[in-house]
């Protein structure tokens, strides 16, 4: 399984969030999308950033959280925990 695009620059990552008000929810996911990361499942994606560009995403969700109840985490990744990776997409709901 790759994460993104291996010639697009920097290191896998992921962002896992679990954040109860709706609002500071949507505004970590359009983060995430400003960044170019994938959505993965609903409050988790995938993708790759520079150092420089996680630093600044890191920055940007701390803001974005501030003192909400909730969680976010980025964990930085190498590509070879994905070589061995298994995983299976439904993107079109059933009728």
């Amino acid at each position: 399984m790759l994460i993104q695009d291996l010639k697009k620059p920097g290191k896998p990552v992921l962002v896992l969030y679990d954040i109860s008000d709706d609002k500071t929810r949507t505004k970590i996911s359009e983060a995430c999308k400003d960044y170019g990361l994938d959505r993965i499942q609903f409050s988790a994606f995938c993708g790759r950033l520079t150092r420089t560009a996680r630093e600044e995403l890191e920055m940007r969700l701390g803001k974005t959280m501030g003192n909400y109840y909730g969680a976010v985490t980025v964990i930085q990744l190498e590509q070879s925990n994905f070589d061995n990776s298994w995983s299976k997409e439904n993107r079109d709901k059933p009728e």
